[in-house]
């Protein structure tokens, strides 16, 4: 097994230990293998400059840029640290300024002299209007021709016509990684290749040691498509291994197959419908149907654009199992939630929902509902429902797992926003069905708002079979989203609070939302210890709007008079039920609230919604957040308020989620924007992302090409006993958790 062992090197061994912790602690790279996969984000050519004029705000850059002038100033009489070195870089286009101050001027002023090429690493900040680095590093690309100190040399190792430009920190240049990879780079030649020989030969790629080499030190850009489409393609095969595995084991497993009864329950249920389906949630619910049938457990991700139905389609799947004598449970994220899909089933239900009650329907069964915070009668009364099978259905929250819950007969499991539960949750609930002498394990469906596009589903969820709902329900209305520049244009802001004002004359409602509670618990200041002035210049952020604040600011300025009132998720239970019920009774004109009421709260009669420091929020979560006005007749109005710079990324973000309602269109700008992060560890922070090369956006055909090529090998050889090094690969990249993860979808 020594082959392995160059890659499990630790780095303290080749790199001393000081730069070994510091990749450790800021770039999570432990090991030779960690370090050789970090590959370089982008590469400079030699003797072109980088172009200045769009680098974004607030983030780590390296450039390379030719020095075109530098000025020292003095202030306190240049005692001490009373001197500034102002340098200018130029592109022969844009330009950027360099800021030192006191006595880390000395050396910079020295080297760096008009002419002068160099590469610079720093955060980009604005300063009187002008794009800026303030004390960036540097290394300079070429000799002074009056140095004699051995600078030639450093300069010298970046002599290749490529310079590399790594991932980087503010602990650690793009230069001195690249120093450091030199110094593994010879261990790349004992990489151990994942791909099956047939399928590397058959495809024409090249070995992987020398794709490392090739996208560490390429000679010319042929070497770094070569490098990328080979590594690419590890990725995306060794994750479709994965998967395909997963869905091998699952076709193994036993389920009960759940027929709905003719004239039952169901049936009973859609011919009260005071509405007719959609043609999608028809399509989409025999599809359900038909897996309910088989015997062999549902893995179903249902997803479709707020307000699209989907609660619907799942009670229909919920109502069939227990038509077919199962019972079904929906798993919540909050108590909200929870209470309020509890309230929406049995109004949907009517009398349905009240079997073996007085003036319940005979076909009828019983839904109750299970949170954490129920009192003890309430509570002992739902289990006991639950163990003998008299409720059907239950509706909850965490509380379902906890091991005191028992079912009678579980048939189906439906857990609604899927990003919210951790993986133990969900086995926890699964594993409820087995307790009945045999293992069978019961139906699973995941409902999902956040649409996700088609390459993010195979690779994410890559085990669950997909079904989309794209048709809203007649009668809902468009929404306008506008950004309001609260720091630019102050009075944009007034005329938000005014618009406020005129929905509720109107005899509607709105919702201000806001990042933070702003009770002592979340108090930044007092959560961290006070910071240095300095400190609060540099962060240049105040702590995000808090609920409380607002709420107080709008009843007593702007929206005086209106019944203003507060949801979040710290208030006690009965509160917070009972404020959402007097919000839904049009009781409250305006509800002030965190993101609680991010999923599944309707209230048709809310048309307008100010989401404060908008800017703080994920694409994702603003366009759920959206997705609560506009659910009646009346149009919706969304007004996201940021402070941020006009061209910061932050603000591009909001531009888009205004310009389109497009669910699916927007996920692909989240990702962009998020660098696609971990896809596998969506829901585990923590886990380092095994995506470098290859983008879940752009390399669609990879990974379905990769997803067709795992499949038959695993179908050929489930348990890749011909092919350990493919073994080898999927155990560092499906570490356990992350193979139980995946499991769990």
């Amino acid at each position: 097994m020594d082959r392995v062992s160059a890659f499990d090197e630790p780095l303290k061994k080749l790199l001393g230990g000081a730069t070994a912790k510091v990749m450790a602690d800021h770039l999570d790279l432990h090991t030779v293998g960690d370090l050789l996969h970090h590959y370089p984000r982008r590469y400079e050519e030699r003797g072109r400059l980088t172009a200045l004029t769009d680098l974004p705000l607030d983030e780590h850059v390296t450039v390379v840029a030719q020095v075109a002038d530098a000025r020292v100033l003095t202030f306190n009489g240049g005692r001490g640290s009373g001197r500034r070195l102002e340098v200018t870089l130029t592109d022969g286009h844009g330009r950027l300024q360099l800021v030192f101050f006191g006595h880390g001027v000395h050396k910079p002023h020295k080297e760096l002299l008009p002419g002068r090429r160099a590469m610079f690493a720093g955060k980009v900040s604005v300063f009187n209007r002008k794009t800026q680095l303030a004390h960036p590093t540097y290394q300079l690309l070429d000799a002074d021709p009056a140095d004699e100190s051995g600078a030639a040399e450093a300069v010298d190792a970046f002599a290749g016509r490529l310079l590399p430009i790594y991932p980087a920190c503010k602990q650690l240049d793009s230069w001195r990684i690249a120093k450091a990879v030199d110094a593994v780079l010879p261990s790349a030649r004992e990489a151990v290749d994942p791909l099956p020989p047939a399928l590397r030969e058959g495809r024409g790629f090249a070995a992987l040691p020398e794709a490392l080499l090739k996208i560490h030190r390429p000679q010319t850009k042929a070497d770094i498509a070569e490098a990328r489409e080979r590594l690419k393609w590890d990725e995306a095969f060794v994750l479709q291994v994965a998967l395909a595995r997963r869905r091998h084991t699952e076709t193994q497993l036993p389920a009960t197959a759940r027929r709905p009864a003719p004239d039952g329950l169901l049936d009973a249920f859609d011919a009260k419908l005071p509405f007719t389906l959609t043609d999608g949630q028809r399509k989409v619910s025999e599809e359900i149907f038909d897996d309910l049938a088989t015997e062999h457990p549902m893995h179903r991700l249902l997803q479709g654009e707020v307000g699209s139905g989907k609660t619907m389609v799942a009670l229909r799947a919920m109502l069939a199992v227990v038509d077919a004598g199962g019972q079904a449970a929906m798993l919540a994220p909050t108590e909200v939630l929870a209470q309020q899909h509890h309230r929406s089933v049995t109004e949907m239900m009517g009398e349905l929902a009240e079997g073996g009650m007085l003036g319940g329907a005979e076909l009828g069964t019983k839904v109750v509902l299970l949170t954490g915070s129920m009192g003890t009668a309430a509570r002992r009364q739902a289990l006991l429902d639950l163990v003998t099978g008299e409720a059907g259905i239950v509706i909850g929250t965490h509380a379902l797992i906890e091991d005191k819950v028992k079912f009678h007969d579980l048939g189906l499991v439906v857990v609604d926003e899927q990003h919210r539960f951790g993986v133990e949750q969900r086995d926890a609930l699964r594993s409820k069905a087995h307790s009945q002498g045999e293992k069978r394990s019961p139906h699973l469906l995941v409902m999902t708002a956040t649409p996700i596009p088609r390459t993010v589903a195979m690779t994410v969820f890559g085990d669950l079979e997909t079904s989309v709902l794209d048709q809203l329900p007649a009668g809902r209305s468009p929404i306008a989203s506008h950004v309001v520049p609260a720091k630019d244009k102050p009075h944009f802001l007034s005329r938000a609070w005014e618009r406020v004002r005129e929905e509720v004359e109107n005899g509607h409602q709105a919702y201000v939302v806001c990042p933070r509670i702003g009770d002592d618990e979340d108090d930044p200041a007092k959560k961290k210890g006070k910071k240095s002035a300095e400190e609060e210049a540099a962060a240049d952020k105040r702590p995000p709007l808090a609920v409380l604040d607002i709420a107080e600011q709008l009843a007593k300025g702007p929206l005086h008079g209106l019944r203003v009132e507060v949801l979040h998720g710290r208030m006690q239970p009965d509160d917070k039920d009972d404020v959402m019920r007097r919000f839904a009774a049009g009781d409250v004109d305006v509800l002030v609230a965190t993101t609680v009421i991010e999923v599944g709260v309707n209230v048709p009669n809310a048309t307008a919604m100010v989401i404060m420091d908008a800017d703080r929020f994920g694409v994702s979560q603003l366009h759920q957040l959206r997705g609560r006005v506009g659910r009646g007749s009346a149009p919706g109005l969304c007004l996201l308020v940021s402070e941020a710079h006009e061209a910061s990324p932050a603000r591009a973000r909001l531009s888009a989620v205004a310009a389109t309602l497009d669910g699916f269109e927007l996920s692909r700008i989240d990702l962009e924007q998020r660098r696609e992060g971990d896809v596998l560890g969506q829901a585990q922070s923590g886990v380092r992302s095994s995506l470098r090369v290859l983008s879940v956006i752009d390399d669609e055909e990879v990974i379905a090409a990769a997803r067709q090529e795992a499949a038959a090998v695993v179908a050929a050889d489930p348990e890749l006993e011909h092919l350990p090094e493919l073994r080898t690969a999927l155990d560092a990249l499906v570490d356990k958790e992350r193979e139980e993860y995946l499991d769990k979808g």
